[in-house]
């Protein structure tokens, strides 16, 4: 609420704002005062607030509300003023666009209403709702669409609305719709300057902090096969040094898929999984190719579970399987879920225990069982390796999204 407003005046018993029933020559005044001062607030939630308190004095109305519906005529928001707290909490839930205020959302155009109980188009008012008698209503437009709706109830002079007010109203109505427009782009610039600053945080990472780390792997892994024979104990810490340079990397590169991500959630599936392959290309040289079969539709933390998954396995890949081509494939049908992992490498034998610190194919099991899915590993020397991942339909959304 602007402070530079002659006629919006605090110390209302509400709490509020006390509305200034208004002479006729001091109106267009009261206007100007109330279009700056909702011109000049960028933020979405006050610019709404403010807009619902600057319209009420204008017309010396006791009440005054900003209706926001869905395209369905569904009320979504219903900003208030002249109303104490306690008074609308004990209101309760939001109106639901029934009634008259239903019939303004409909038609689109101001209604002047003297006595609502006797119209015919009435919803009635739920408990301990107060009472009102008459009613002024006008939609807020931007760029030729509905955005809101103004609803004015009660002159404090009881005396009813008349066309002056209709006027008024709907010129300030002009305003506040530009306003709320104006809110809207500054907030979708402000977003959009943060998910760039993510991106370039994301890219910073992926170029300097991942290739440096991948690169010190490397050199370690050179090392550790030149000791190897002489020196185990050395070389077994080698590994474990490396090992956690790879689960370093591993954490960066979830935080870069965050970041990228729309909403700073984990990504979708087949999102991360491409964001995956274009990381093993570019860190390792090795061809990798992607295929995706079917459409497949998990939640969030199923989807990061099998982006782990996969980064461990792609990890063994690199540092392992002496391999030139990898494929990876997501197969999704009414039976479930298929993830594969293969590469051309040495391959290696599954029953042999794995070395003490390397839990690499330990931890992918546990991930597929915890997603009530199998792991399944097939390699034979010089013939590669073949890991497969499979989720039980249930454990996909896709048939509860059809349903729905």
């Amino acid at each position: 609420m602007s402070e530079s407003s002659p006629h919006l005046e605090a110390g209302s018993p509400a709490g509020g704002w006390r509305s200034v029933a208004l002479a006729a020559q001091d109106r267009m005044e009261a206007l100007d005062a109330a279009t700056i001062a909702i011109s000049q607030e960028l933020s979405l939630e006050p610019v709404l607030q403010l807009i619902v308190d600057s319209v009420r004095p204008l017309v010396g109305a006791r009440y005054a509300a900003l209706g926001i519906a869905d395209p369905q005529g569904r009320m979504q928001r219903f900003i208030t003023s002249g109303l104490d707290a306690e008074t609308r909490r004990t209101i309760g839930q939001l109106p639901r666009g029934e009634g008259l205020l239903g019939v303004i959302i409909r038609d689109a155009r101001t209604l002047i209403v003297d006595d609502i109980e006797a119209d015919p188009r009435r919803a009635g008012f739920p408990a301990h709702h107060p009472p009102m008698r008459s009613l002024l209503g006008v939609p807020l437009h931007d760029e030729g669409h509905v955005v809101g709706n103004l609803y004015l109830t009660d002159k404090e002079d009881g005396a009813s609305f008349g066309a002056d007010d209709a006027n008024l109203v709907e010129t300030f109505a002009r305003h506040a719709g530009l306003a709320i427009h104006n809110a809207r782009v500054h907030a979708e610039l402000g977003q959009l300057a943060v998910l760039e600053d993510r991106e370039r945080i994301a890219q910073d990472l992926h170029d300097g902090t991942i290739q440096s780390l991948y690169a010190v792997g490397l050199s370690l892994e050179d090392i550790a096969e030149t000791i190897e024979a002489d020196a185990p104990a050395p070389a077994r810490r080698i590994d474990e040094a490396i090992d956690s340079i790879h689960a370093s990397i591993a954490d960066i590169r979830e935080f870069i898929t965050a970041l990228r991500a729309p909403d700073g959630s984990a990504v979708e599936l087949p999102a991360g999984l491409e964001v995956l392959a274009e990381e093993f290309r570019d860190s390792t040289g090795l061809e990798l190719l992607l295929a995706m079969d079917g459409e497949v539709r998990l939640e969030a933390e199923p989807s990061l579970q099998l982006l782990r998954l996969t980064r461990e396995a792609l990890s063994n890949v690199a540092r392992h399987a002496h391999a030139r081509v990898v494929n990876v494939t997501l197969a999704a049908d009414e039976r479930g879920l298929r993830l594969i992992i293969k590469d051309d490498g040495q391959g290696f034998d599954p029953a042999t225990p794995a070395e003490p610190g390397h839990l690499g194919l330990v931890n992918m099991r546990a991930r597929a069982e915890s997603l009530d899915g199998t792991l399944d590993i097939e390699s034979r020397q010089d013939q590669g390796t073949q890991v497969v991942v499979t989720l039980p339909s249930a454990s996909t959304s896709a048939e509860q999204e059809d349903i729905a």
